[in-house]
């Protein structure tokens, strides 16, 4: 796996890429379910690279909605090997501003209607989510924030929610005292699942709003923030096209590339062959043996 294959995300106000060369909207199938759409797949300065939108085109699919395991899965048929999640989130912070973008380090998951693994009916896996995710795409996602002229914070953590409503002011100041940074609705279980599947996942965040914890601030709608997206949208495409042209020629090996190697613990005489049939995909490397 010398070659990079870059998998993009991309979130509310990042729906297609015009910078990719040749591109083609492609249908990949998962046992999993539907994807939230066609994968588009072209090429950055000679790098692969698989975009897909996670609320569909024309943002029709709300977060819990939203059939993530599917969505990784095709990822990872698309032979992707390194996942940048861009996002729309909130700020909880009075450092971080709209406008502003951040690397996600740390996660809170307080989502509750969603599938969260892959694994579990008769093939158990405990990923560690301890530093869930990539330190060097991050740092690639980072630069490259830079580079495309945005101010942009190096770590954080994500308070995930399961919406579609915006906080209450108490849930705001509730997740402030936890000392989250940000909060948004779909990095839940996108990173989780992402490891699973053993692929390097970065988030950019874009801040779009305050939340509602700042005292005198308007409330959060709709409107204000397509405004922002439209604003920060722009700087993500360069953000991608700086980060894939930042890439080494080679791509090394990461750990998260072989994770699943300490986590399977079902004993392979009693694995469920449907569900070892579903994760050709996801674990098809230790399956098959």
């Amino acid at each position: 796996m010398n070659e990079w294959v870059v998998g993009i995300i991309g979130g509310s106000g990042l729906y297609q890429l015009d910078l990719l060369e040749n591109p083609q909207w492609i249908a990949v199938n998962s046992p999993w379910g539907k994807p939230s759409d066609e994968l588009l797949i072209g090429h950055i300065a000679g790098v692969k690279c698989v975009f897909l939108p996670r609320h569909g085109r024309g943002h029709h699919i709300g977060p819990s909605q939203l059939n993530f395991r599917a969505n990784i899965d095709i990822m990872k048929r698309a032979g992707v090997t390194d996942l940048l999640s861009i996002s729309a989130i909130g700020s909880l912070c009075e450092e971080m501003a709209p406008g502003d973008f951040i690397t996600v380090d740390q996660f809170i998951d307080r989502t509750f209607a969603r599938e969260k693994s892959f694994f579990g009916d008769g093939i158990v896996a405990h990923v560690s989510m301890a530093e869930p995710t990539c330190p060097r795409l991050s740092d690639l996602a980072v630069s490259a924030a830079q580079m495309a002229g945005a101010k942009v914070h190096r770590s954080g953590t994500y308070l995930a929610m399961e919406g579609p409503q915006f906080s209450s002011k108490a849930e705001s100041h509730m997740y402030r005292s936890w000392g989250a940074d940000v909060i948004g609705m779909t990095a839940m279980p996108e990173a989780k699942l992402a490891r699973e599947a053993e692929l390097p996942y970065a988030l950019i965040g874009m801040v779009t709003d305050y939340d509602c914890w700042r005292e005198n601030e308007e409330a959060v709608e709709v409107e204000a923030i397509i405004a922002q997206l439209q604003s920060n949208a722009e700087k993500a495409r360069a953000l991608i096209t700086y980060l894939i042209e930042a890439l080494p020629k080679k791509r090394e090996a990461s750990p998260i590339d072989t994770v699943l190697d300490f986590a399977m613990i079902t004993d392979p005489a009693v694995r469920n062959k449907k569900l070892a049939a579903k994760l050709d995909a996801v674990a098809g490397r230790l399956l098959k043996t």
